[in-house]
């Protein structure tokens, strides 16, 4: 049976919106990454931000310091 309604249900995105600046010659980059893979440069940044989170060791320098 053919349906005759266009059913819309609200957006299921738990995602945010951020503006970032990077430099031109990381953009570059960022870009021929895209184009190459074929994938877009959204999906690179997440997957970038995702393993550098998951990655890090992060170092206080200022708990070194003799005050």
């Amino acid at each position: 049976m053919k349906e005759d309604k266009f059913i819309v249900t609200p957006k299921d995105d738990s995602s945010v919106t951020i503006t970032i600046r990077i430099p031109p010659e990381t953009n570059g980059k960022l870009e021929g990454l895209a184009r190459q893979s074929g994938r877009s440069r959204n999906e690179l940044i997440n997957k970038a931000l995702s393993f550098a989170l998951d990655n890090l060791e992060f170092v206080d320098k200022r708990a070194n310091v003799d005050g």
